[in-house]
């Protein structure tokens, strides 16, 4: 006797084809009944025999398309509706559901990209080739449930052709959003020229050394010859951009790997359907040195769409292929202005929300994501509480914020430093589109401790606000990412948060919940000559561990730039506060050996020290000293640089004493957890903030805790610099406004 059941599918199982593959899956098997996207998530009504639905249920958990995340099948039993023979396809249901998943863009298929240089192909050569596997999704969805009525596709009246495959259900394209071809759908333009002819153009002009401005998914990119050294030297010039590296696009992964060295993690990322940014150390080889200046990372990607395939097929060089901002604006969606490019790739697709590039660094078995942006975000992740509606508005730099409701948080994409009125309107502007399509309207905010950051101001628009610190917010993001059970040790190491006591913190040990923490260990606290002076020149660092340091003994090198004016500012006081950071140690260090005497941009110290470790392993700790003091352990930093500036002036070799160095703070990390565990019986470790960017650091800190019997985590799909403190920001929250 037949059965009837009622199927809800949660997760991200709209823009992935995923009711064409319920529709094939139900006609294998034998089902009647019908499926249809309602608010976020999918729901079916099935009728078979009980054994053929639950061979259904259980195809739909285990083999949806590969675009698809299927968090949640709820199944309840019903009567048998009357439905006609077979199974259907309805039109979408507009009533809100639960929280919608909106899908991420996807990269260009392996379907699509063969019909795409097919000369046989309608499409051949379409530069907006899509289907239900790949193309663009939260970059052009309008509102919700995702039907292309409803994204900025609906402007293009499809062709009697795409109309057919769209209706299709055995079509691939069937339902795919945003489907199109040469004669119905968008096309490119370079001033009056248009379709191809506008592209060979933009090739030619890029060819002969020129900088083009080329329309993407999420935004405009910057594209020049990435082994011409004055094309990419005018590239930093528009950008403003000095000594950060830039990304460098290239056909396939063996082009990649001549260029990085790749590992099988990073392949594996390259030809994800995010097709995120991977950084990988660089080899040395054709690329302009213009274009990693130096540093030791090169951050590679393949292209993920259409139009990127076409112009490294006509070009066959590498592209950088970077954001067309200048330095701290966001990136520019619509047209382009004042930018001193060569020509402009445009379309007239418009772009409903903006999307930089996603960013990821391998760790070899594991990988920490560094911008959460295109292909990634938004995707849906969960809090460990249920929230009421909430916005948590992140920190100052690398700035997200993240709309709770429930269990289910919406992290939003990368926005970059809220500096000027450019970076707060895009605030705005994606904070208002995620909104709307969430339906999530927020009761409280939660905020950064510090007063002075503009998040912290933009939350005064809510009358009732929750102040979350810094490193708490750290540490719970990735407790929080790992669904880990309270109590949890926390490692938060970064340049500076402010704490509860009022000086800035960086390299804490916390016993944290969801709820609250305690401070039970940091490193040594140091003035920081000149504030913001400090972050941005080294040596003021090193000077302030070595003359003003809580364990100094008030004697320094003496062949440091401005020691004499600095030493003057540490002992009167002036406009020097103190700082417990684990980030600024790693500045002194770099300045102390010589590694880099100015930051040109966020963390350069630090990565410059890593390169300069690199090819030291297994070597012996600096001395280091922990001391009991006010209740905490701390770390005894100027123990460690002063043994640092003997060991040069000894001769030994900078990189060796580089990697000693790392290997210190490493030691010590292990140390303050195994002091913290023998207290409080915990062994779950959340490793937190932008210091554990640094690969060689993560890695042995990794290692050192699992083999001292410890549970380490960090965080992989939130990233662990300041782009994560939102969604920590969310999980303290919700804990704290839960009544449970």
């Amino acid at each position: 006797m037949d059965a009837a059941w009622h199927i809800e599918v949660h997760g991200i199982v709209q823009g992935v084809g995923f009711r064409p593959f319920v529709h094939r899956l139900a006609t294998a098997i034998g089902i009647r009944g019908q499926v249809r996207n309602a608010g976020g998530h999918v729901v079916i009504s099935a009728t078979g025999t009980p054994a053929s639905l639950e061979e259904f249920v259980a195809g739909l958990r285990t083999r949806p398309p590969g675009a698809a995340r299927v968090r949640d099948v709820r199944v309840t039993p019903g009567a048998p509706e009357q439905h006609g023979p077979g199974f259907q396809i309805m039109e979408s249901d507009l009533t809100p559901g639960t929280r919608a998943e909106i899908p991420p863009d996807l990269a260009t298929c392996a379907g699509c990209l063969r019909e795409l240089f097919d000369p046989a192909n309608r499409r051949h050569r379409y530069p907006f080739i899509n289907c239900t596997a790949c193309g663009p999704r939260a970059t052009i969805i309008e509102s919700l449930p995702y039907d292309r009525a409803r994204t900025s596709m609906r402007g293009f009246e499809l062709c009697p052709a795409c109309a057919a495959e769209y209706h299709d259900p055995a079509d691939r394209r069937f339902h795919a959003e945003p489907i199109a071809c040469a004669s119905c759908g968008p096309r490119l333009r370079w001033q009056a020229v248009t379709g191809d002819a506008a592209l060979r153009a933009a090739c030619d002009v890029i060819a002969a050394g020129g900088v083009v401005a080329v329309k993407g998914l999420g935004g405009f990119h910057l594209v020049c010859d990435a082994i011409n050294d004055e094309a990419v030297s005018r590239v930093r010039e528009i950008k403003a951009r000095d000594g950060k590296p830039l990304a460098v696009m290239v056909r396939d992964t063996i082009t990649a790997g001549a260029l990085a060295d790749l590992s099988d993690a990073d392949r594996a990322l390259l030809t994800a359907p995010s097709a995120p940014i991977v950084l990988a150390p660089r080899r040395h080889g054709v690329l302009s040195a213009g274009v990693c200046h130096g540093m030791p990372d090169l951050g590679v990607f393949l292209p993920y769409t259409p139009l990127h395939h076409l112009l490294l097929d006509a070009l066959r060089r590498p592209l950088v292929v970077t954001s067309a901002n200048h330095a701290g604006s966001p990136m520019p969606t619509g047209e382009v202005s004042g930018l001193a490019v060569d020509g402009v790739l445009t379309h007239d697709r418009p772009i409903v929300a903006r999307y930089d590039d996603s960013v990821i660094r391998s760790l070899g078995r594991s990988s920490i994501t560094l911008r959460r942006g295109r292909g990634l975000a938004p995707a849906l992740l969960r809090l460990p509480a249920a929230s009421p509606p909430l916005l948590a508005v992140g920190a100052q730099m690398k700035s997200t914020f993240t709309l709770a409701d429930g269990e289910q948080a919406v992290l939003g994409p990368h926005i970059g430093d809220l500096s000027d009125a450019e970076t707060l309107e895009a605030y705005d502007e994606a904070l208002d589109h995620l909104s709307r399509l969430h339906g999530i309207e927020p009761l409280h905010a939660a905020h950064d401790l510090h007063p002075g950051y503009l998040s912290t101001r933009l939350a005064r628009r809510w009358p009732s606000r929750i102040a979350v610190q810094h490193h708490h917010a750290h540490v719970a993001a990735v407790a929080a990412e790992h669904g880990l059970r309270a109590p949890f040790l926390g490692v938060a190491y970064d340049g500076l948060g402010l704490g509860d006591d009022g000086t800035f913190w960086g390299g804490e040990l916390l016993l944290a919940s969801y709820r609250g923490y305690r401070r039970l260990g940091r490193f040594s606290r140091a003035p920081m000559p000149g504030g913001e002076a400090a972050v941005r020149t080294p040596a003021r660092m090193a000077l302030g561990y070595l003359l003003g340091g809580e364990l100094s003994t008030g004697s320094a090198p003496g062949h440091l730039p401005g020691q004499e004016v600095i030493a003057r500012m540490i002992a009167r006081g002036v406009n020097c506060p103190v700082a417990s950071s684990a980030g600024r140690l790693f500045d002194a260090a770099a300045a102390l050996l010589g590694v880099c005497e100015v930051n040109g941009f966020e963390g350069e110290a630090a990565i410059r020290l890593e390169q300069a470790a690199g090819g030291f392993p297994g070597v012996e700790p600096l001395a280091w000293r922990l001391e009991r003091r006010d209740g905490l352990w701390v770390y005894d930093g100027v123990a460690t640089l002063r043994d640092l500036v003997e060991a040069k002036a000894d001769g030994e070799p900078v990189g060796r004493i580089a990697a000693a160095f790392h290997a210190t703070v490493a030691a010590v990390t292990v140390l303050l957890c195994e002091r913290a565990a023998a207290e409080h019986d915990v062994t779950q470790v959340c490793l937190a903030g932008g210091v554990f960017q640094n690969r060689l650091l993560a890695v042995d800190v990794l290692a050192r805790l699992s083999a001292a019997g410890f549970e380490p985590y960090l965080g992989q799909r939130v990233p662990v610099n300041d782009a994560g403190i939102s969604y920590g920001q969310a999980a303290v929250a919700a804990a704290r406004l839960s009544p449970a």
